[in-house]
């Protein structure tokens, strides 16, 4: 039992996890039972009544709702994207940036953000990549700041390492630099708080299916509506401010949505946003900060059972700077990863070694049989961390 909430019970939603000792939420969640039961119900209506389609759009809008009450914004700034990567994409070009513009970001931060802006190259924007270190605020950026600076993106949690980032700080410094800020959350939402006005974005991205527990296939973008000129890099029927009753396009009729939709193309992936909303009820029934604070301390049982072995952590230790629930083991993956399967223990290689990342469902027995399968394998062989 968690002192945050009944973890027992959250268990019992996730039948995949008394199959194995699953620590690898930060790559895919496992299926729960809500979020398979709103799966169901789509299939079922599509399959018995070829599907009402103006109900299924009905909980998009529904949807979309709950989505803005969980980030602390309203309906009209969220987009539905395809992933992450797609809204780190949209975000990027939607920024109005030229020839000699220069975008700041993290050297070694997910790479799909990055590409996102070094696509921008072609035309003329440089992108400048500050070190990663432990801790990066906004004075981790301050010295690379110039007059032609224009954006700073970056990640609120690293996938590699488990690094917390100080968004807000960064976010109030873009807004008194007059500055775009793009953050990604994708390892965040749904296990850290995530306040879209606190962290002061001009773009968020997002995928689904981590923290928020729905299948791969869905992204979000939050999008600051006061910044108007952000505008879409590219248009469909569903991104306009008017429809034309007709379905025909005018070319003197191509103004877009005054709501975050003017950067949809239409056709929801309908599955995964019943899913999502199902998800959503879930994760606030339960409370994201409770979550939060469970991994935390599954996270301190981590490190001083990891400290008892000797094996180093790769990433912060503090609390203040780590996530609750991404932690990475300074043991080489392409020795150790397929002697954590044959135990039945689901982990991620990385390119520092083991990631363990940790979800609602995780106990401390679940830490311990990891450790376990450690230390019958022996620290004293040449495949353990120096």
């Amino acid at each position: 039992m968690s002192r945050h909430y009944d973890v027992d019970a959250v268990r019992k939603e996730f039948p995949a996890v008394e199959r194995m000792v699953y620590l690898d939420s930060g790559f895919q969640t496992p299926l729960a039972r809500p979020v398979k039961a709103a799966i169901e119900l789509f299939l079922r209506e599509g399959f018995e009544t070829a599907g009402p389609k103006s109900v299924w759009l009905d909980r998009v809008e529904q949807t979309r709702a709950k989505v803005a009450r969980f980030l602390g914004v309203t309906a009209d700034e969220i987009a539905f994207t395809k992933n992450t990567s797609e809204s780190m994409n949209v975000a990027a070009n939607a920024l109005p940036l030229r020839a000699g513009d220069n975008v700041l970001m993290i050297h070694g931060d997910h790479p799909n953000n990055a590409y996102a802006f070094l696509h921008l190259q072609r035309k003329g924007v440089e992108v400048r990549f500050i070190p990663m270190t432990d801790v990066v605020d906004a004075d981790s950026f301050a010295s690379f700041i110039d007059e032609n600076t224009r954006a700073i993106s970056m990640s609120h949690v690293t996938f590699h390492a488990g690094h917390r980032f100080d968004i807000e700080s960064v976010g109030a410094m873009c807004t008194r630099k007059k500055l775009y800020f793009v953050v990604d959350v994708m390892q965040a939402i749904g296990v850290v708080p995530v306040n879209a006005t606190a962290i002061g974005a001009s773009f968020i991205g997002s995928g689904s299916h981590k923290g928020l527990l729905v299948p791969q296939g869905l992204g979000l973008l939050y999008w600051d509506k006061t910044l108007k000129e952000l505008e879409p890099a590219y248009l469909a029927a569903a991104s306009l401010a008017e429809v034309p009753d007709d379905l025909i396009a005018r070319a003197d009729r191509m103004a877009p949505s005054p709501a975050a939709k003017r950067f949809e193309l239409g056709n929801f992936n309908l599955p995964a946003v019943h899913a999502l909303s199902a998800s959503l009820d879930m994760i606030e029934q339960i409370g994201v900060q409770n979550i939060q604070n469970h991994c935390f301390d599954l996270g301190d049982h981590l490190i001083t059972r990891l400290d008892e072995l000797g094996v180093r952590l790769v990433g912060p230790r503090e609390r203040k700077h780590r996530a609750p629930h991404i932690y990475v083991i300074a043991l080489p993956a392409s020795d150790w990863l397929g002697h954590f399967e044959e135990n039945g223990v689901r982990v991620s290689p990385e390119r520092d070694g083991i990631r363990v990342s940790l979800g609602m469902f995780n106990t401390a027995t679940d830490i311990d049989r990891l450790i376990d399968v450690i230390r019958r394998r022996g620290l004293g062989r040449p495949s353990a961390a120096a």
